[in-house]
Formats: structure tokens, sequence, C-alpha cells
């Protein structure tokens, strides 16, 4: 075989693989059933026999998606996983993030990973305040949205009332694919608005299986759900009347987004939302460098670290780097460069993640994720390539609105204390501030919200054996700076410049936005840049 005869061959593979992929994310506000769901979708495509149920109760397994002991214990999600499983005859990546606002910084690394997202919706909530955001980077990152409205088997809302909430609220035009019969709370069954059947679903024990599903004749359905049906079809009358259908072009673009409904717990509807997945949602596209040219999918390999998570497996408490695949094929052992550095790093032992499970992992291509176990040097937004370079643009930090003074409370444990507090600032868990009058002893850590300081906690004694005390500081906003601007800075009550130790940024922090607005007054040509998180300003 020549030469051009093999690299025809590898465009094709590598095409090929990359059109039977979906990488996507699911994104809600708390208690919206976003975990639930996660384990349902896994269910459904086979790739688990048991459902977790929901967390907290008595005797019940927690989700696949949910490994750290703390989340099984406190019953929310606080890291992003991945969930690796085929349908059919794709191939789905499946990334779980964290509902609660105090981790949505990890949520958002994630959306730079994933080409489609599932927007899950209360039934009686409807759309909340951290589904709002999440939303907006979708629409800023260019991101579809598939919306599943969940727990209809719960009392909630009415459904054209929900339909008329997400138009008005955030701008999408919403498209039933199906259409339930039975208010929430007295859910019967689904309808499919293209070919009109009608699926009748019977719970199992539990819901740790998937649901009996009967699919019935309209005549017979019509006799048996009585006035339940007759509302459904006078709902879909409307509806069609209106105009909402779908229109996949819209869908990609940004402009409309498919409705289904369901209940994740009992698994109702799951396995349409997991069609409409396959057959909507974007397979892996060419991505964009920072310089502005698009990498091919079908390109010399390359791929961005998205996340990095230590303490996934006890027996061998190493780091690993998750690294969405952007282009090309990956092949375990090569050697890719490190385009921060240029260094050379080699791929001898790639895995592939579910939850907290791996696997080696032989041969991976676009919209994949590779875990890199113990690769030196990788943090969030770095680019790898082979060949032609390439460097994917940065994953912005979030402006951190809370601040502590960490210090171990053995100083003979400093050791483990230094390590963990660099592992946990590598990851992203929480940013970590030096400076010369505090010292290595006294860090500064600075979060999005208060839970991740209990995160550190717990982490530090349970993975680094080193006990921390927190101390809080009355800071609450944040700017980058630089050296220029130092003087202006030196010595001003409520205001202090720290070093992040990631980066090498300066950031000043202030007592309260009244403060920064004083020094900005005083001093026009200061530099105090606000910290971007995807794009949007904090």
């Amino acid at each position: 075989m020549t030469a051009v005869q093999q690299e025809t061959g590898r465009v094709a593979d590598v095409v090929a693989q990359a059109g039977r992929r979906r990488t996507f994310a699911v994104i809600s506000h708390p208690d919206a059933g976003k975990s639930t769901l996660t384990e349902a979708l896994a269910l459904h495509a086979a790739a688990i026999e048991q459902a977790g149920a929901v967390h907290g109760k008595a005797g019940r397994r927690g989700v696949a998606s949910d490994w750290m002991e703390m989340e099984r214990d406190r019953g929310i999600s606080i890291t992003s996983s991945v969930l690796r499983f085929e349908f059919g005859d794709t191939l789905l990546n499946l990334l779980d993030t964290p509902g609660h606002a105090d981790f949505s910084e990890d949520t958002y690394r994630v959306l730079a990973a994933v080409d489609a997202a599932i927007m899950l919706l209360d039934s009686a909530k409807g759309l909340e305040a951290q589904t709002l955001k999440l939303f907006d980077v979708c629409r800023h990152r260019g991101i579809p949205v598939i919306t599943f409205v969940n727990k209809w088997d719960r009392p909630g809302r009415e459904p054209l009332e929900l339909l008329d909430e997400v138009e008005q609220r955030i701008g999408l035009h919403p498209a039933p694919l199906n259409w339930p019969v039975g208010v929430a709370g007295d859910f019967r069954g689904l309808i499919d608005r293209a070919s009109g059947a009608y699926t009748r679903y019977r719970r199992t024990p539990g819901g740790a299986t998937r649901a009996i599903e009967e699919t019935l004749p309209a005549e017979r359905a019509a006799a048996e759900e009585g006035d339940a049906w007759h509302t459904a079809q006078e709902e879909l009358a409307l509806i069609a009347e209106i105009g909402a259908d779908l229109d996949p072009e819209a869908y990609r673009a940004g402009i409309c987004t498919p409705v289904l409904f369901g209940a994740a717990l009992p698994n109702f509807g799951v396995r349409d939302l997991l069609e409409a997945v396959r057959a909507l949602a974007p397979a892996p596209m060419p991505r964009t460098g920072a310089d502005g040219r698009e990498r091919p999918v079908d390109g010399p390999f390359s791929g961005q670290v998205f996340k990095v998570q230590a303490g996934m497996d006890r027996a061998h408490r190493d780091r690993l780097a998750f690294i969405r695949v952007c282009s090309g094929r990956f092949e375990r052992g090569m050697t890719v460069v490190h385009e921060p550095t240029g260094r050379p790093l080699v791929t001898k032992y790639a895995q592939t993640v579910f939850g907290r499970d791996r696997s080696t992992l032989d041969v991976a291509y676009p919209g994949d994720v590779i875990g890199l176990p113990n690769a030196a040097g990788l943090t969030v937004g770095d680019t790898v390539y082979v060949k032609t370079p390439i460097a994917y643009p940065p994953i912005p930090s979030f402006a951190p609105e809370h601040f502590m003074v960490a210090r171990v409370r053995d100083n003979g444990r400093a050791k483990q204390f230094r390590r963990g507090i660099d592992q946990l600032g590598a990851e992203g868990a929480v940013q970590v501030l030096r400076s010369d009058v505090r010292g290595d002893q006294a860090p500064v850590l600075a979060a999005v919200g208060p839970l991740q300081f209990e995160v550190v906690q717990h982490r530090m004694e349970e993975e680094f054996g080193a006990p921390v005390e927190l101390t809080r500081l009355d800071y609450t906003t944040a700017r980058v700076t630089d050296q220029a601007s130092l003087d202006a800075l030196a010595g001003r009550r409520g205001v202090e410049v720290l070093t992040r130790a990631l980066d090498g940024t300066l950031l000043a922090v202030f007592s309260d936005k009244w403060r920064l607005r004083s020094i900005e007054r005083e001093h026009p040509g200061i530099t105090l840049t606000p910290l971007l998180a995807a794009g949007i300003a904090d």
C-alpha cells in the first residue's frame, strides 16, 4: 500500500469514527434529577444492569457518575465525571456535571469539551437560576440544547406553560418530540409526535431496571385513557397549529430546542431521549485554534485538557488528566507535544473512564475522552498535538468570591500539605494564591462557592493525610492586575495582591466593590481587569 493510500484510509477511518460519536453534557439546577437521568441513560443503553436511585436513601445504591465519597454522603454531585457507552451504532460520551452553583466552574470546563447538551427541567419548577446561567454558556459557546422535562410522575405545571416559559425566558423555540398523556403527577404515557404512536409505561421495583413499555393503538388508548387522552390530543392540535415543529438546522444553530417529557427515576421516556441525542446531536466538528485557524476533524491528532482529577482510585492515588480528542486518531503509546512547553509526552498508560472505573484505551477518535494518569505538567486548558502545531483557546477561570487562608494542623505533615494544596490547585478545585508576606505555609484559597472549601478539607484529610484549618478573609472581589499597578495598590486597606500559583497571574483582591471603584477613580490608568468565565464577565 502506498503512502497516499494509507493516508486516504486514515482520513476515511477518522471521518467515519467521528461521525458515529456524540459527546454531550447534562446541565440543570440542583435537584432537577441530573445524576439520576445520567444513570438512566446508561441503563437504557445497556451500559449498566441496575440504575442507582436517589442519593441518601437507606439501602439504595449511589449513581455510577457520583464516585466521590462526599458526593454519596451529601447526595449532590461535586465533580464532573465521564461515562462512555454505545447505543446501537452510536458511541456516546456523556459528561455528567455538578448541578450545585458552588461547583459551576467544573461544569463550565466540561462545556468546553462537548458538542451538545441536555437541559434538564423539573416539571414543577421549570427554568431555575443555575439552569439559566448554564444555558447562557451554551449559547455563548454555540452548543445546541435538547430539553428534557423531568419528574412528570410527580405533581407539576402544565406542559404548555413550560414550553411558553422556555420561549419567553431564554428565547429558544420549543419543538416537542413527544407529549405526555396525563397531567404531571398522573403520568400515563407518551405520544410520539412524528409517528403518533402511544407508549404506556409501568415502573419496575425501585426503578432499578428499565421500565416496562407497552405500545397501544390510538383507539385502545382513547378508550383506556379517557379524558387524559383527549386533552393530550387537543394540546397536540394546538402545538401543530402554531407550527412548533422541529427544524434540525435551527436546533444546531441554537434557535430551536427539541423538547421531550419523561421521568428519570422510574425510567419513563429515557429511551426517547437517547434516540433524540443519537439523531440530532452533532458529531464532532472542526475546532478553531487560538490563532483563528480551524483544525479539521481528520487532521493530525490534537486534544485539549478540560479536567484534572486526583483521588478517583484509592489503590493508586494517581492524578488523571481528561483530554477531549479534537482531531485525528489517537493511539496509545504515541508521543504527543505538550503545546505550552513544547515538550514530548508519551501516552503509554492512556485509559477510558466510566465514572470511577477505568480500562486501557488503545485508540480514540474526535469526541472521545482520554484519561492520562500522572501526566506531569498537564493543566486545565492545555493543548496536546502531533505533527502540525496548534493551541486551542484557554478555558477561562471564574472570578472567585470567597477566600480562606489554609494552614496545616500538624506541622509534621507540612510536606503532604504542600503536595495536596498544589494538587488541588492544578485540578482547579480551588484557586491557590500566594504572596511573599504569607509564605508557602499559609496559601490563600479562592473559590466560587463555600462548599468548595468543604471539599478541600475533606480531600486534604482523606487523600493527603494533612488536615487543614481554614480562616476566612474579608475579600469578595478579584481583578487581574500587573506589575505596573502594584504601587497604587500597595498598603491600601481592604486590598491585597496575590500570585495565582497555577499560572503566575497577579490577582488584586478587594474587601468589596466600593473599595475597588474607589481605587479605580483615584488611579484611572490602573490595570484591574475582570476575570472571565466562558466569555461571560463576573
